[in-house]
C-alpha cells in the first residue's frame, strides 16, 4: 500500500455504490483510481467528492477493473470555497479543463504547486484567477507565447506581431497576455470585468492551436453567464 496526495478532477459513478476517480497527484501526475463503496448509504465520505478537493489517498497494490484501488482517503485541507456561487462555478470549469488537458501529464511538481496557488487565490475571492491560471499552465508546459516588442499576439504562431492577426487579439487583450506572461505576481494584475469574456475566449483560441485535441469545456457557457 502507498500514499498519494492529489487533486480530484472528476468522478463517475460505477455500478450501485462504486466510483472511478480522475486525479492529478503530486508524485505520479494524472491517475485514475477505483473507489469501492463510496455511494453506500452509510458512507459519509461521498461529501468529499468535490472538484479540486485536495485529498490523501491510500492506494492498494492490486488492481480492480484494471485500475488501482483506493482503500481509504482523507481531506488534506478543509475550506469554504464551495459556498460562493462564483467560486464554485470557476472550480467546476477549471476541474473540467484540467481533466482534459492533463490526461497525459506525468509527475510535475510545478503544475501541482500552481493548482495549490490557484485555489488559494480563489479562497481570497479573486474571481479572475482562472484566467491567470490557464496562462500559467501554458508556461509550465512550454507552449506559452514568446514575448517581443510587438503589440499583437498571433495565437497560431505564439508570437507577437506588429499587425493584428486575429480579431480577438487586439491591442488591449494582447497587452494583458504580455503582462501576465512577464509578471512576477500575475494574480495581482486586474482585468476589467467587461474584458474577461473576450480574454477567456482568447485563451481558448490559443489552447485550440497549441494543445493537441483540445475541446471547449462543456461548463464554458455557465461560467460566461455567471460573469456577465
Amino acid at each position: 500500500m502507498n500514499s498519494q496526495k492529489g487533486f480530484l478532477l472528476s468522478f463517475i459513478k460505477y455500478g450501485e455504490n462504486d466510483a472511478v476517480l480522475h486525479c492529478f497527484t503530486e508524485e505520479d501526475g494524472f491517475q485514475t483510481y477505483f473507489l469501492k463503496g463510496i455511494y453506500s448509504k452509510r458512507n459519509k465520505k461521498k461529501a468529499l467528492l468535490l472538484p479540486l478537493n485536495q485529498l490523501n489517498f491510500s492506494i492498494t497494490e492490486g488492481k480492480s477493473n484494471g485500475i488501482q484501488s483506493i482503500s481509504k482517503f482523507e481531506l488534506v485541507k478543509n475550506n469554504d470555497i464551495y459556498t460562493d456561487i462564483r467560486v464554485n462555478t470557476v472550480i467546476f470549469f477549471i476541474s473540467d479543463f484540467l481533466n482534459q488537458v492533463l490526461r497525459n501529464e506525468s509527475n510535475n511538481s510545478n503544475l501541482f504547486l500552481s493548482i495549490e496557488q490557484f485555489i488559494e487565490e480563489l479562497s481570497l475571492k479573486n474571481y479572475q484567477s482562472h484566467l491567470v491560471f490557464l496562462i500559467t499552465i501554458l508556461k509550465i508546459q512550454g507552449v506559452a507565447p514568446l514575448i517581443n516588442g510587438d503589440l499583437y499576439l498571433d495565437p497560431e504562431t505564439g508570437t507577437f506581431s506588429s499587425a493584428q492577426i486575429h480579431q480577438l487579439f487586439n491591442n488591449e487583450i494582447s497587452a494583458f497576455w504580455k503582462s501576465i506572461l512577464s509578471s512576477q505576481n500575475p494574480y495581482e494584475i486586474k482585468i476589467h470585468s467587461s474584458l474577461r469574456k473576450d480574454f477567456l475566449d482568447s485563451i481558448l483560441v490559443y489552447y485550440h492551436y497549441h494543445i493537441t485535441d483540445f475541446k471547449i469545456p462543456t461548463s464554458l457557457e455557465v461560467i460566461q453567464q455567471i460573469f456577465e
